[in-house]
């Protein structure tokens, strides 16, 4: 019986989920792709002699006050910490931990090995991250989010816990069984706008294709692997896995790719960090480390901003201000004349718990003994992933994030010592990877809610609170404007950060033309 174009995809999306059902689509030319401008960012015109402070030395800041600089403002930005960056860091050997109410801890990681425990990746369609870091000559590599033969490992599923699966043996099947449903069902398919007999050859054609169907039936294929790899001889394909089995374990919910993590992903060569240092470095004596803010005064004519560094108290003036840091950490200091309504909604945003872990081992086993180059190895276990590394390869030692948590688990173990959580990392990660035992090094973790000019790692606005604070965000209380990834809809993301530094700069430098106009005409 024939169908209609929507009814088909309808079916198809409750069969084979959304993947396959976006992929029909573009296939029928349904699709449209939706064009982003690649032109570049520049600031018009000059307003030298205008004075503004920045208050926080991460992506957000130093970027709204780079952009700023290029037409001539005079910008100081004040920063807590002794280094710019903010979340944009990287852990290498000699980093000391900044965790509050804990021993200060030393990484113990040998020269040229790192890891990021916060951004640690850019989407391809990033273009502000990928844009800043062409002109600022820091370079990229590519980051391998997905690998089809990185781990699936469960403890809790009814029906396949304890086996180490490979992504492509969970991925083939499930698709490949999804395809032989869709396959059988076509033949019984009415619709009021007929799909053509040679529509339906070639969507049967496809289904055959992506299935690897044998007569319309999965029964495994090469695309999962091999018992015995092919050499001299034609090896020994693997078996499926029943199809009950995989349905039961819930494992097709690690297999969906989200607009921000498709392929090809990309990160700073080095670490992140060198993107922050990038922007650091053309901002120059212009940032002030070790300025730890106490007071934002708003007055009619201006700001003022009152900090403490190396214990001795000192005060910012300046036109116009603009708030980087966090606003859980916004919300601890005393602001005079910012709208109590506006402070009261900010209090309300709480931050995500989040942290992860960089283990070293001698030798990088899970490249020489399971093939594992990059990606992302995912369990049901409380580490929730394992990261590798997507640089180094056939090197000597690495080092694996052995988990990357936030909400709940991430705040409970941020509350472990550090020597407890990398004991629940090696635990868990053994039942992945035995070698864990026998050749792990030194480990250095990072929990974001106990640091404490973050006190997390983005902030979790619910629709209804985004509603009502998103607007409030993009506009200045009087004189202070705010930047930062939670003023975006790409939170948590350096994206988000540069995008509102960019948005930011944009509105003051209006106003500040405007100002200037003003009083040239009084």
């Amino acid at each position: 019986m024939a169908q209609t174009r929507r009814q088909f995809l309808e079916r198809l999306g409750r069969g084979a989920g959304a993947a396959m059902t976006y992929e029909a689509m573009a296939a029928m030319g349904m699709m449209a792709v939706p064009a982003r401008s690649s032109a570049a960012f520049e600031l018009r015109g000059q307003a030298a002699g205008t004075q503004i402070v920045v208050l926080g030395a991460g992506l957000a800041g130093m970027s709204t006050a780079y952009e700023l600089i290029k037409v001539g403002y005079d910008v100081r930005v004040l920063e807590a910490r002794t280094r710019p960056g903010g979340r944009c860091h990287t852990i290498r050997g000699g980093t000391v931990s900044e965790e509050e109410h804990a021993p200060a801890t030393v990484c113990a990681f040998d020269e040229g090995l790192y890891y990021n425990p916060g951004p640690m990746r850019i989407p391809h369609h990033h273009t502000t991250t990928l844009g800043y870091c062409r002109e600022l000559g820091v370079p990229v590599e590519v980051f391998v989010n997905d690998n089809e033969a990185a781990f699936f490992y469960q403890t809790k599923s009814s029906t396949l816990a304890g086996r180490r699966l490979r992504g492509r043996e969970v991925r083939a099947d499930l698709g490949g069984y999804a395809a032989e449903l869709l396959a059988k069902a076509m033949p019984g398919i009415e619709l009021d706008d007929p799909l053509t007999a040679a529509d339906r050859e070639a969507l049967m054609a496809y289904l055959a294709r992506e299935g690897a169907l044998q007569q319309s039936r999965y029964a495994g294929s090469a695309r999962r692997g091999y018992d015995k790899a092919p050499g001299v001889d034609t090896g020994t394909p693997s078996r499926p896995l029943p199809l009950g089995d995989l349905l039961g374990s819930g494992t097709g919910a690690y297999l969906q790719t989200e607009y921000l993590q498709q392929a090809p992903m990309f990160q700073v060569v080095g670490g992140t960090d060198r993107l922050a240092a990038g922007f650091a470095a053309k901002l120059g004596d212009r940032i002030t480390y070790g300025a730890d803010v106490r007071e934002i005064r708003q007055k009619s004519h201006g700001v003022e901003i009152a900090y403490v560094k190396d214990g001795a108290p000192a005060t910012v003036t300046a036109q116009y201000g603009v708030c980087a840091m966090p606003l859980n950490i916004l919300c601890t200091l005393p602001v005079v004349d910012l709208d109590a309504h506006l402070k009261a909604q900010f209090a309300d945003i709480a931050y995500s718990a989040t942290g992860k872990i960089g283990l070293q081992f001698r030798r990088r086993f899970w490249e020489e003994d399971d093939q594992i180059f990059g990606g992302i190895s995912r369990t049901d276990q409380d580490i929730t992933q394992i990261v590798y590394p997507s640089h180094g390869y056939l090197g000597g030692k690495g080092v694996l994030i052995g988990y990357y948590q936030s909400g709940a688990r991430a705040g409970e173990t941020g509350g472990r010592t550090f020597a407890e959580r990398q004991k629940m990392a090696l635990e868990q990660g053994t039942l992945l990877h035995p070698q864990y035992a026998g050749d792990f090094e030194n480990a250095f973790s990072v929990s974001w809610q106990n640091v404490k000019y973050n006190k997390g790692g983005w902030a979790q606005m619910t629709p209804a609170v985004r509603e009502k604070v998103s607007p409030r965000l993009l506009e200045a209380d009087g004189r202070i404007y705010f930047a930062g990834d939670h003023c975006s809809y790409l939170t948590a993301w350096m994206a988000g950060a540069l995008e509102s530094g960019r948005h930011v700069a944009t509105s003051l430098h209006e106003r500040a033309q405007q100002d200037a106009t003003t009083r040239a005409v009084a």
